[in-house]
């Protein structure tokens, strides 16, 4: 499974949302959720709209106006974070649950590829629906703590922070799960 770019800049969004409320600072404009990412304002703005009106942010107008997370965090999970923002979790359309078409294999019910394609949307479903946003945004800041690292929203400034990246970006060391068990989750 590959997210599209409207899921990942949604979820980088909401996760910097998240963080934000976190770090006490109430409301976020959307300009400064771009900044953050470097992520293109005018996709951000629809991206947020569209999480608006779908109850998962919200907006407050004025001087101090901005975005914020309009539920608890851990009453949002990423998997359906996902799937509003991307659609179904299946590689294929014929192992959907939610988006089910039937392929053009002969004998759907022995197919093989199906069968391991609904294997992979059911491990990836699992992990997306286990952990919450609440999971998402603490494992973060535990991470940036604890390696004396800064974000966005830690400056004073609005000048986004110097990027840092792991000598090999693949390591599972470096991945969620990772931080979750340093935390004894």
């Amino acid at each position: 499974m590959k997210i599209g770019k409207r899921a990942e800049y949604g979820l980088r969004a909401v996760i910097n949302l998240g963080i934000a409320g976190e770090l006490d600072r109430a409301r976020v404009t959307a300009s400064d959720l771009a900044a953050c990412d470097n992520l293109p304002l005018k996709f951000v703005e629809q991206i947020m709209g569209d999480l608006r009106a779908a109850g998962y942010v919200d907006t407050k107008r004025g001087r101090f106006g901005g975005y914020f997370i309009a539920k608890p965090l851990n009453e949002i999970s990423i998997g359906e974070l996902v799937r509003f923002l991307d659609g179904p979790l299946a590689p294929i359309s014929c192992a959907s649950q939610t988006a089910y078409q039937p392929c053009s294999c002969a004998d759907e019910a022995h197919c093989g590829l199906r069968m391991i394609m609904i294997d992979v949307r059911n491990a990836i479903s699992r992990i997306l629906d286990r952990y919450t946003l609440a999971d998402v945004v603490g494992v973060t800041l535990r991470k940036i703590r604890r390696n004396n690292a800064s974000h966005f929203f830690m400056q004073d400034t609005t000048a986004p922070a110097e990027a840092t990246r792991p000598a090999d970006p693949a390591d599972p060391a470096e991945g969620f799960l990772a931080g979750l068990l340093e935390d004894g989750k």
